[in-house]
């Protein structure tokens, strides 16, 4: 099964999650890269949601990867961005693309460590890196498309792919390198492994910028569905905050429990004395509360707001597996939150799985995104499955926003993921298959 390459650039907005604009989509707009008969198809997305955000264009660089075997089978896979800059990324993409033209799926598979290294290690494209920014973005995307075709031909979901390989063979999919005084392939070996069902909070209630009666509204009806864990964006106004926590609490209660998302906002003191003042409402987390490279600040935050009973949650930002360690070993965070997209696809989140184990530190991954959800969900049950055999204290992100534009969107029962049974790891966008194919080959 030989892979194929073909690049094609698209842009359209979606001025509600309803109605779809295709007025910035023309033959100008798109480009095409061919060599030989080899394709994968990478396209920009941008999404416009203003009642979620006051800033953000929720979008994505998207890759297909097609191949010459008469099974007919794509991989599709997404990095998720914020709006400008996904342009950045899809030349990223096709900066890479040269280590994926014409190889051999089997030959991928087979040394899934090599194939990742080799597009970590570029030896031009590490110094706009290494294994960060634009460059590790443009990384994921292309290992989620491969590792999609992957599970469906084998015909199964992704975590199922995971769960039925012998332990030999996922950790031949992991690159252990710098971080092996923290885990060595050898300690990971030994680690080993059912149940369905993965516990989720919400975020949808409680963006900055919502007034009190949609909030009071969404909280209602997120009570009614059976959702327990509630998130609230804070960090804009601390007399605000102190409101809508207030709120919040009372409409949930005391025995739910109750999240805080600052998203980066605070200096490092700022953020210990901002949190000790929404302590009264006892949230478990404060999520991002200071710079994502900041290791050192978030262990000061961490032990100082461990007397009040207040964890640290981050790793939406973490560049790579490094940071991750260092995080770890500097006890600098009560709960990590890998991101399927942020790090270099389901390779490197298994290696921020296994030292998340022997930390003793739970998983609670980021999924506020265009597709994060249909992604991550993969990956937490087979955590669950395989690695950590616990839900204590364990729950991911759930957004209740874009579900509609996929094709097998994410499946919640009782404020829980259930665990997919369609077989593949990304599926294709209902928008992608139904309108842009069609209009990419009229145009080619």
């Amino acid at each position: 099964m030989i892979l194929k390459f073909h690049c094609q650039r698209g842009f359209w907005e979606l001025s509600s999650p309803q109605k779809i604009n295709f007025s910035r989509l023309s033959s100008a707009s798109m480009y095409s890269v061919c060599k030989g008969d080899y394709v994968v198809c990478i396209m920009v997305v941008s999404f416009c949601l203003s009642l979620q955000h006051p800033d953000p264009d929720y979008s994505a660089a998207y890759v297909v990867i097609q191949t010459d075997a008469s099974d007919g089978l794509k991989g599709y896979g997404l990095t998720f961005t914020l709006g400008k800059g996904t342009e950045v990324v899809v030349c990223a993409i096709n900066a890479l693309s040269a280590h994926v033209v014409n190889r051999d799926l089997d030959e991928i598979i087979s040394d899934f460590r090599g194939f990742y290294r080799q597009l970590t290690s570029d030896g031009q494209l590490r110094w706009i890196g290494p294994e960060k920014g634009a460059v590790h973005l443009a990384t994921a995307a292309i290992l989620n498309a491969v590792w999609d075709l992957w599970a469906k031909q084998e015909g199964k979901p992704l975590w199922k792919l995971l769960v039925d390989m012998d332990p030999k063979q996922l950790l031949s999919c992991i690159d252990f390198r710098y971080i092996t005084d923290a885990l060595t392939e050898e300690e990971a070996y030994k680690e080993q492994m059912l149940k369905y069902g993965y516990p989720a909070y919400t975020t949808s209630c409680a963006w900055l910028g919502y007034p009190d009666q949609q909030l009071k509204q969404l909280c209602t009806e997120a009570l009614k569905d059976g959702w327990t864990r509630f998130k609230v964006k804070v960090g804009a106004d601390l007399q605000d905050d102190i409101r809508r926590c207030r709120l919040v609490r009372e409409m949930i209660g005391p025995e739910n429990i109750l999240m805080l998302d600052a998203n980066q906002r605070w200096e490092v003191e700022e953020a210990i004395e901002w949190v000790t003042k929404l302590a009264e409402f006892k949230p478990l987390w404060i999520e991002e509360p200071t710079s994502p490279d900041d290791v050192l600040g978030h262990a000061t935050i961490s032990k100082a707001l461990a007397l009040l009973g207040i964890g640290v949650a981050t790793g939406e930002q973490c560049h790579n597996r490094v940071v991750f360690k260092q995080l770890l070993q500097a006890q600098a965070l009560s709960y990590v939150q890998i991101d399927s997209c942020r790090l270099g696809s389901v390779n490197e989140n298994l290696s921020v799985l296994l030292m998340a184990k022997k930390f003793q530190i739970p998983v609670c991954p980021h999924a506020g995104g265009v597709g994060l959800c249909e992604l991550v969900q993969h990956l937490i049950i087979f955590d669950y499955i395989s690695i950590s055999g616990s839900l204590e204290n364990r729950m991911c992100e759930y957004v209740d926003h874009l579900h509609e534009h996929f094709k097998y969107p994410v499946v919640i029962k009782n404020a829980s993921y259930m665990p997919p049974q369609v077989c593949f790891y990304y599926h294709s966008w209902s928008i992608f298959t139904n309108l842009i194919m069609p209009l990419y080959e009229y145009c080619f």
